[in-house]
């Protein structure tokens, strides 16, 4: 009777939770788990591109630089890698790194598409083929996460705010938001300083008039997409947060027993659960996509300086910080 509690108990046991992922038993090795992330990703990225070569007529090729140096290919393989790397020991699920993915290569691509006269369907397949690269090689290795397996089945696990995510209308509100935010943004950018960037430092850019003619109802219906992405990356784990150890530390702590130390730690990280996770995506997602944004105008497409990325980059950068932290305030009330 012992043996057969024991064998249910270490059933039972097989499946914990690591931050806000659940991890279960594998039968490949710890250590090789990430590697086979990262070869996996970069294989079906080439082979992916490879085949939507032939249905996109060399669109990308036009306006890209000769990656003819062993530094190039290697910022593009280092960069990547760090993606998969920070989702990988972030304890990222799938979802999350097809968020990402798709809100940091967007910018580069929505360029593409709206100032190279790159075709919608070659920056579709590129984005779509980004995405999928990231998404399927966590799928494969990592389980999804409490937040991202809720649904309204009742054999559906448990999560704190069930009922926020699960509810169309909440989602469909945050999306919205989110893409609002973006439009707004982007918009406020085309209107003051971003087209005098573009004419200077994107040295052969075909036409700047997308800019002048844009405005935040026909930017939307492309930014729904990341209000989309930004509600799953930032929105659904803030709800979904449960209340830790460390907040009942908080909660307790008095600052006429507490240390200098302890002072210090609580005034600069005393925040709940929630709010935490709000500031690591938030943060995480500014550096992906100001990184991303940069490597990929600078590194891949002809004629763009260092300076004109740094500027384009730095338009959804705070576009990133200001939907992160309203779908914080959101997620917190």
């Amino acid at each position: 009777m012992s043996t057969s509690r024991a064998r249910v108990s270490s059933k039972a046991t097989a499946v914990i939770s690591q931050g806000d992922a659940v991890i279960r038993p594998s039968t490949i090795p710890a250590i090789l788990r990430f590697p086979l992330v990262v070869t996996l990703s970069l294989t079906l990225s080439a082979l992916l591109y490879t085949f939507a070569g032939d249905y996109t007529s060399g669109d990308l090729a036009k306006v890209s630089r000769t990656l003819d140096q062993w530094w190039q290919v290697s910022v593009l393989v280092g960069w990547r890698t760090f993606e998969l790397g920070l989702g990988w020991f972030g304890n990222y699920d799938g979802y999350d790194l097809a968020s990402l993915s798709l809100l940091s290569h967007g910018p580069p691509l929505y360029l593409l598409g709206s100032f190279y006269d790159v075709s919608p369907v070659s920056v579709i397949s590129s984005l779509v083929i980004d995405s999928l690269t990231t998404y399927i090689p966590f799928r494969l290795l990592r389980p999804l996460s409490l937040a991202h397996s809720a649904s309204t089945s009742k054999y559906s696990v448990n999560v704190p705010n069930k009922d926020i995510i699960t509810s169309n209308s909440i989602q469909a509100y945050t999306t919205l938001l989110g893409g609002a935010i973006y439009a707004v943004i982007l918009f406020t950018s085309y209107s003051t300083f971003l087209p005098v960037y573009l004419v200077t430092y994107f040295e052969g850019i075909p036409s700047i008039a997308a800019a002048h003619a844009s405005s935040p109802i026909a930017i939307f219906p492309t930014t729904f997409l990341l209000g989309l992405a930004a509600k799953s990356f930032i929105f659904t784990p803030t709800v979904t947060a449960a209340p830790t150890t460390e907040d009942a530390k908080n909660a307790a702590f008095n600052p006429k027993t507490a240390t200098f130390s302890e002072t210090f730690w609580y005034n600069v990280w005393g925040y709940n659960s929630r709010k935490k996770v709000v500031i690591k995506r938030t943060a995480t997602l500014m550096l992906v996509t100001g990184l991303n944004t940069f490597v990929q105008t600078f590194v891949t497409i002809e004629g763009v300086e260092a300076t004109g990325a740094v500027i384009y980059s730095s338009v959804w950068v705070a576009a990133a910080l200001v939907t992160g932290f309203t779908l914080g305030v959101v997620g917190d009330v």
